[in-house]
């Protein structure tokens, strides 16, 4: 089956798989859009031509990118003056991959549905994670002032407590891959092994 359509003013023959560059779309990539401005449906020997739009027709696309088009020079003088001027131009444009093709407006819902079949093992997988920063968590009481450590202030306090970092004996139970999670998670690249924090945790977690 095929379409035309039309957006920015200009029309486009389509087909589900094919990938356009049209005029800029306010959508992200990723998002879904609809062009519901149907000219001409064909499938085989049946064509039907819209009075003026196929009524109920909708084609479905996906925002690939948003992109730029080739720069465009233009240059104006004015005759017997000094009067010159050089104006460049790069269009906004949008590529958009068709997705499907309606008679009757109705959207295709399988693509959604792998996509949230893609996103579970997603979840699933990031579950470990979140697991591994909390396990020292069980092994919390009550909150210890963390900012003993050095290197540690109230800011980076109130991030490890966000983080269910309260105890120094959490500080020192931590494991290599739990500290790399957390430096990663924090933005601390490093400040574990750079501040000795655990070294400091252990010493800490004895007289606390």
């Amino acid at each position: 089956m095929f379409a035309v359509i039309k957006t920015g003013g200009k029309q486009y023959k389509v087909a589900e798989g094919d990938t356009i560059v049209v005029e800029k779309l306010n959508a992200d990539a990723g998002k879904d859009v609809v062009f519901d401005t149907v000219l001409m449906l064909g499938e085989g020997a049946n064509v039907t031509v819209g009075a003026p739009l196929v009524a109920g027709a909708a084609v479905t696309g996906e925002v690939a990118e948003q992109t730029r088009g080739d720069k465009v020079i233009t240059r104006k003088k004015r005759q017997r003056q000094t009067y010159r001027r050089t104006i460049g131009h790069k269009q906004h444009l949008t590529v958009v991959k068709i997705t499907g093709i309606s008679a009757d407006g109705a959207k295709k819902p399988a693509k959604k549905a792998a996509a949230k079949t893609e996103e579970a093992p997603k979840a699933e997988a990031a579950a470990p994670k979140a697991e591994a920063a909390a396990a020292p968590a069980a092994e919390a009481g009550a909150a210890d002032n963390l900012k003993k450590m050095t290197g540690i202030g109230p800011a980076l306090e109130k991030k490890l407590n966000g983080a269910g970092i309260t105890t120094f004996a959490q500080v020192a139970a931590l494991t290599d891959a739990q500290i790399a999670e957390l430096e990663e998670q924090l933005g601390l690249s490093g400040r574990f092994e750079k501040d000795g924090w655990v070294e400091q945790a252990k010493e800490l977690a004895k007289d606390a």
